[in-house]
């Protein structure tokens, strides 16, 4: 049978049919390929002026005036994305001031030597600066994370200790069955745990090092029973 004449009953031909018909060009020109989709046009930046926006400017070497421009707002949105905060809405919270300082400590978290080296896994917490990392012979083997921990009257206990239990998906006994996931108990009922929500809302915690969610679990595939976990420093107003 002969081929199909240019114009006549391809239009109905299945496209592997075509290709088999027609040289590339000519299938090319027959059918052309669907234009790509255009990619959406990013939201405007409409934050307000932040609790944390002098700090920002200057940490963005923006003009520092500490009031929002569109510029500043979308600065601090690309810093924001850069560190996968949530939301990325170019506010100069707290959240995004307490990431620009983990940021700073996180290439040589121990630079002053205070968490001892060990042939081993140590667990890192630092009380003044909220930071938790963890090393292995003074080499971090878990870059260094922001954390809470305990508030007034119920201050996270330093010194030495050990992870002697995990549990991935605890509740609190003491606090209204509380959600503790990835929990790793190291000092009686302290442990270091995820949170739910805003890290850095309410202060402090009840003696736990919270973490959020994502670098708990990070964490929890970091570490194992019988790691050693060092604490020192005061958490500021405490």
């Amino acid at each position: 049978m002969a081929a199909p004449r240019h114009g006549r009953r391809t239009r109905g031909l299945p496209a592997r049919a075509a290709r088999a018909l027609f040289p590339t060009a000519l299938f090319l020109a027959l059918c052309p390929a669907a234009p790509a989709a255009a990619a959406p046009a990013p939201a405007p930046c409409t934050a307000d002026t932040g609790p944390y926006q002098w700090e920002m400017e200057q940490y963005l070497r923006l003009p520092a005036d500490g009031r929002q421009s569109p510029a500043d707002c979308e600065a601090i949105r690309a810093f924001q994305q850069r560190q996968r905060l949530a939301p990325a809405d170019g506010a100069a919270n707290l959240e995004t001031y307490r990431t620009t300082l983990v940021v700073e400590e996180r290439r040589r978290p121990n630079r002053d030597g205070k968490c001892p080296a060990r042939a081993r896994t140590v667990v890192c917490v630092d009380l003044t600066r909220q930071l938790l990392w963890v090393q292995y012979d003074g080499s971090p083997v878990y870059e260094a994370v922001p954390v809470r921990t305990g508030r007034w009257g119920q201050r996270t206990r330093d010194g030495w200790h050990e992870i002697t239990d995990r549990v991935v998906d605890e509740t609190s006994t003491l606090y209204d069955d509380a959600p503790m996931p990835y929990a790793q108990y190291f000092s009686g009922g302290q442990a270091l745990h995820g949170v739910y929500g805003d890290l850095f809302n309410g202060g402090g915690s009840a003696g736990c090092v919270n973490l959020r969610l994502a670098d708990a679990e990070r964490l929890w595939n970091t570490t194992a029973t019988g790691d050693p976990v060092f604490v020192w420093g005061r958490k500021p107003a405490t």
